[in-house]
Order: structure tokens, then C-alpha cells, then sequence
């Protein structure tokens, strides 16, 4: 055999066996993480036993979850709950605090016994657009005391590359439990580090002339202006009008100023309260945040739907008008009186 020979067959070789060793790789890569694939040993149904209380760290991924879960006997291999969790996007809303969980069951129903919030032990609520004082209310509902909460709220101060001196805004919506001792610092840090772990890959700097402290102050207008299915529209509203020196006119920093949630209307003597954060009177941005904005409102802020509108009016539940007419903002504002009136807004 010659040596171009030899040469060419020992290659062809190491390629077959480079391919083979591919194709083995990638099978075992997929029965790993193939969610139903029956060789993961699992808890048949039917078989739970006590409860376990299991902690759940901002961050920790699907297999960190799965070996806790394995070790305290909650599901019976580490393989089984992974698989599931792949295979499931809600498992990434798994909130972070301790859980209350059988023991015994199938890696399916652990998922679902993480998901529900009523198993969360000393559960805090954060809601979406949530201000610091319902906050604040609903921790000391959970044990904390006032004076504590407001001095680790003074003392904390926002993560690296915010030009705020307050935590409105940073305090992350989610589900959060604090079972073993009630200390604010700790707690208000764990909401901080959930806003830096969600926000980690959002490039603050991307939208041209508006700081990251700017940006989050209108994610948190969008969050209180509009539902999902809008955020994208009401950035561009807030750009727009931004961009022609007109004063927002957002009802939702009228109702931040009085602490009054859930309520429509606002009168006229209410816009003319003297505050910072009266978009009535003061134009351009607030000096910060007026709630805690979601991740979805974040990315809103930095890429608006191009539009281009001034005016938007909820005229329904469910249904936000937008336009840059001022004669039909008019009409549409009428329609939504004529709605209030009739109660739909109930």
C-alpha cells in the first residue's frame, strides 16, 4: 500500500470514528434531557408520603433544583425531574424561597407543587408595577416590623449603574419566602439580587440619550399605563411625546403621588397637586421609578413599537386605542366616560 493510500485511510477512519463518536454524543445528549423518555427512574403516582420544605435560591438552574429535590427524597432521580423541567418553559418561573413539597411523587407533579404559590412558605407577593408601600404593607403582614423595613430601605442603595438614591423600582415582582427569620436587609437584598439576575443580559445603554435610570422610570410607566399586549405601543407614546417637550399627562403618577391603586378616574384638582412626580405639571420623566417594572416592560422601554402616536385611551377593559389625533383622542375619551359610566370598568 502506498503512503497516499495509507494517509487516506487512516483519515477516512478517524472521520468515521469522529462522526460515530458525534452521533453517540448527541443520543445521549438527548435521551439526558428528552422530557418522557422512560429510562429516568420516576415515582409512580399515588405513592407521596410527608412533606419536605425545599429551598429554592434566585438563579440556581433545573439541575441544581433537581439534585435538592432528589436528596430529600421528593422525586427518586434527578434525571426524571430535569427531563420534565426542559420540557416545561413554566419551570423557569419557579420562585425562589422555600417550598413546601411531598415526598414520594412523580417529577411532574414536583413541578407543580413548585408552581403553586400556596405552598410557598411566609409567602411576600410582589406584583407587577407593586410600589414600595404595598410592598412594604405586605411584609409586614408577613412579619416584619415597619422600623426595620424603612431603615434597610434607606440603607440599600440601587445595583452599580442606576443614578438613584431610592429602591423604588429595584424590588423585583415575584414570590418570595423569608420562613426563617424575619430580616428586612435580607430580604429586600434577595428582591435586588432577583431584579440583577433578570435584567443581567438587558443593554441598559441600547436606546441613545436616555441613562439606565431613565430607562427603568419608563418601564415602570409602561408598567403602570398599559397591559402586555400594549407596553410596546405606550413606550412609543412616551418617546414621542418626549421628543415634542409635551408633558406625559399619566394618570399613574397621579395615583402613585396619592397612594390610591385601583382607581380610574382622576379630577382635575388631582392633577394639580404640587409634586415631583405630577406628570400634569412637570414636564419630561419623573425623577424615578413609580413601581417595580417587569422584565416584559423593561424590554418595552428599549424597543418600542415604531408609531406615531401621542394619545392612548383604555375605552374598555381590554381594549386600548391609540392615535395621534387630538380631535379622535377626544372621542375616544368620550367613549371610555360613556364606559365608566356604564360600569364596565367594574
Amino acid at each position: 500500500m502506498s503512503l497516499p493510500e495509507l494517509a487516506f485511510r487512516s483519515s477516512f477512519v478517524k472521520r468515521l470514528v469522529a462522526s460515530g463518536l458525534a452521533i453517540l454524543l448527541i443520543t445521549l445528549a438527548l435521551r439526558e434531557i428528552a422530557p418522557g423518555v422512560p429510562s429516568a427512574p420516576d415515582f409512580a403516582p399515588g405513592m407521596s408520603s410527608s412533606e419536605v420544605n425545599i429551598e429554592i435560591i434566585p438563579g440556581e438552574t433545573g439541575m441544581e433544583i433537581a439534585k435538592k429535590l432528589q436528596e430529600a427524597g421528593v422525586v427518586k432521580s434527578t434525571e426524571a425531574y430535569f427531563r420534565v423541567a426542559v420540557g416545561d418553559k413554566r419551570s423557569s418561573t419557579v420562585a425562589p424561597g422555600v417550598h413546601r413539597i411531598q415526598r414520594s411523587i412523580p417529577a411532574k407533579e414536583a413541578l407543580t407543587q413548585l408552581l403553586d404559590s400556596n405552598r410557598i412558605v411566609d409567602l411576600v407577593k410582589v406584583r407587577d408595577g407593586a410600589w414600595w408601600s404595598e410592598i412594604r404593607a405586605e411584609m409586614i403582614g408577613a412579619g416584619f416590623t415597619a422600623a426595620d423595613l424603612d431603615r434597610a430601605f434607606a440603607k440599600l442603595k440601587p445595583p452599580k449603574g442606576f443614578q438613584l438614591k431610592s429602591l423604588e423600582g429595584f424590588l423585583y415582582p415575584a414570590f418570595y419566602s423569608f420562613p426563617k427569620e424575619k430580616n428586612s436587609d435580607i430580604a429586600l437584598a434577595s428582591m435586588i439580587n432577583r431584579f440583577t439576575f433578570s435584567t443581567k443580559d438587558v443593554k441598559w445603554d441600547s436606546r441613545p440619550g436616555f441613562s439606565a435610570s431613565e430607562i427603568l422610570t419608563i418601564a415602570s410607566l409602561i408598567e403602570s399605563e398599559g397591559t402586555p399586549d400594549v407596553h410596546r405601543k405606550v413606550a412609543q407614546v412616551i418617546y414621542n411625546r418626549l421628543e415634542k417637550r409635551m408633558p406625559l399627562q399619566f394618570d399613574s403618577t397621579v395615583h402613585y403621588i396619592l397612594k390610591r391603586r385601583g382607581e380610574i378616574f382622576v379630577s382635575i384638582s388631582d392633577t394639580k397637586v404640587r409634586n415631583r412626580y405630577n406628570t400634569f405639571l412637570n414636564p419630561g420623566l419623573p425623577p424615578g421609578p413609580i413601581g417595580s417594572p417587569t422584565r416584559a416592560s423593561i424590554d418595552a422601554a428599549l424597543d418600542p413599537e415604531p408609531g406615531d402616536w401621542l394619545y392612548f385611551v383604555t375605552v374598555e377593559p381590554s381594549r386600548t386605542e391609540f392615535t395621534s389625533s387630538y380631535d379622535e383622542f377626544l372621542l375616544l375619551k368620550s367613549e371610555y366616560k360613556k364606559n365608566l359610566k356604564a360600569g364596565k370598568f367594574k
